[in-house]
């Protein structure tokens, strides 16, 4: 798994429709057809693409030019000039306050640690600067020495307007002189929208009858750093997985089935089209989806339980489980591997440390929430959350690398995403058909 890990990590960013990305997934499809009995294939998605050449963020008073990151899909411009008009943190209460300034002017906010409740996510704050005429939208990260912050703009090809992601001390530059004066910045872009390719990996392992238990990672990135933590760690995890429980599943009543997704980062895009444009019989043959993304990076690990309540419950009662199995096997001298010859307990481990929260309100955060969309329980496995000084605060940006996670951490969410899974493999169908409540 941690050879796994580097390795992808290796590839670099991994921004869907890039070299990076094909690399990765030519790799993950190798590592997926090594595990035996799979089933491996790949469905082509194709999605409104795009692609940026420059972009540039120059101080208009001084020629200064500011280090920035284009989110993506963002429109074009060939020098769009205008006042930055700050709005801290971007909130409703915020663009409330000033909307009689904020027409043509370049709107800038922060961007805030991703898994907590109440935060406002970026493409909201966009939204918002659109919907009141903002000639420009600026959003940067809130530590200095960090760089720019990177993200999507989930544009798609329709209406925008410029968008970039900078930098804390660009932000703080960019403050209003003691005057009032706004300063003045000149936002040059140049992207072109254009129709892309992107492959999702399935791998089947049969089960005996003819539905599925559905554990998905995304493999894209960012071309900001590593794509390590988001989301090297949940594509390693789910590969380890697979091969973890791959002689069991044929006894199993349902089957398990890997799905490793690409452009998640631009809006959730690849998963979701991919089960658009599946029929509903197949869509209902996949009775759960237990989503890995962005597990390491942080000690704790939390379950968004996508405002299924049965689910929740479900969660909290499997890891339990699993944590008393895995104590009873550490007081017996015997670990998974030793007890993998006969009657099977794959989601218990030598570990009895086996943390686990929930968190039920549905984030929109990742692939699972287009399951649940679906009316598919679904689940987010995340580290970090509600813990805005772990690492998982440098996701989407240069210092998302490879250093920013332990051992330790990959096995840990290798334990807990194991013993989720082995519960649904085991569980009857009527049993799982109730969580969708």
């Amino acid at each position: 798994m941690w050879a796994d890990f580097q390795a992808l990590c290796d590839f670099g960013g991994r921004l869907a429709g890039t070299a990076s990305e094909a690399a990765a997934l030519d790799f993950a499809r190798a590592r997926l057809a090594a595990v035996p009995g799979a089933n491996v294939r790949e469905d082509p998605v194709s999605y409104p693409g795009w692609r940026c050449r420059t972009a540039q963020l120059i101080d208009a008073s001084t020629g200064v030019s500011f280090p920035c990151a284009p989110l993506l899909g963002t429109a074009s411009t060939a020098g769009t000039v205008a006042d930055v008009l700050d709005l801290g943190l971007g909130r409703r209460e915020d663009f409330a306050r000033h909307a009689n300034r904020i027409r043509g002017r370049i709107v800038l906010v922060r961007h805030e640690y991703p898994f907590a409740p109440g935060h406002v996510h970026r493409r909201v704050k966009l939204a918002w600067a659109q919907e009141m005429d903002a000639a420009g939208f600026l959003i940067a990260h809130p530590q200095a020495g960090v760089g720019p912050v990177s993200g999507s703009t989930g544009r798609n090809g329709g209406f925008g307007i410029p968008a970039l992601g900078v930098a804390a001390e660009a932000a703080d530059a960019l403050r209003p002189l003691p005057n009032g004066t706004l300063p003045m910045v000149r936002v040059v872009i140049d992207a072109e929208d254009r129709p892309a390719l992107t492959r999702t990996l399935i791998a089947d392992l049969p089960g005996r009858g003819g539905d599925w238990i559905v554990v998905s990672a995304h493999i894209d990135g960012h071309p900001l750093g590593e794509s390590a933590i988001d989301n090297a760690t949940g594509v390693a995890v789910a590969l380890a997985l697979a091969r973890r429980l791959a002689s069991h599943v044929s006894e199993c009543p349902h089957g398990l089935r890997i799905c490793l997704f690409s452009a998640e980062e631009w809006g959730l895009l690849g998963s979701r089209l991919w089960l658009e444009r599946m029929d509903a019989a197949t869509r209902r043959s996949m009775l759960i989806d237990i989503n890995l993304d962005s597990v390491a990076g942080a000690s704790g690990l939390t379950a968004l339980t996508s405002g299924f309540e049965r689910l929740d419950a479900w969660v909290r009662e499997s890891a339990a489980r699993a944590a008393l199995a895995s104590e009873a096997s550490g007081q017996r001298g015997h670990s998974i591997g030793a007890r993998a010859g006969h009657s099977p307990e794959p989601g218990s481990s030598a570990r009895a440390d086996l943390p686990l929260a929930t968190h039920l309100p549905l984030m929109a955060n990742s692939d699972h929430a287009n399951f649940a969309a679906h009316g598919i329980p679904a689940l987010r496995l995340i580290a970090g959350f509600n813990t805005a000084d772990s690492n998982l605060r440098l996701l989407l940006t240069a210092a998302d690398t490879r250093d920013k996670v332990k051992p330790a951490e990959l096995e840990q969410a290798l334990a807990l995403a194991t013993a989720l899974t082995w519960q649904a493999l085991t569980d009857p169908a009527t049993t799982l058909a109730g969580l969708a409540t």
